[in-house]
């Protein structure tokens, strides 16, 4: 059975506010509140996939502690920019 893009939406937001560490919580949760319902398909494909990176990967990522990947180079500064705006 293929999942409603409503049912997927909702997964991802739940999996991005439970994450393995309150600092993911905290970046992830806000960004999928607001942003995911505005993300074409191949972007939520995209996010789905970076949901099962490892937490402490993705957090050097999104803070630029580390070079982030090349299948994630054009979403994970999109999503550290919605996090870290002043």
């Amino acid at each position: 059975m293929t999942e409603s893009a409503k049912n997927r939406i909702k997964r991802l937001k739940m999996r991005s506010w439970r994450r393995g560490t309150k600092e993911m919580d905290m970046i992830l949760g806000p960004y999928s509140d607001t942003e995911l319902a505005g993300l074409n398909e191949a972007q939520i494909t995209l996010y789905d996939a970076l949901l099962s990176e490892n937490d402490h990967d993705l957090y050097q990522w999104v803070t630029g502690q580390v070079p982030t990947p090349v299948p994630y180079a054009d979403l994970l500064p999109v999503i550290s920019k919605f996090a870290f705006k002043s």
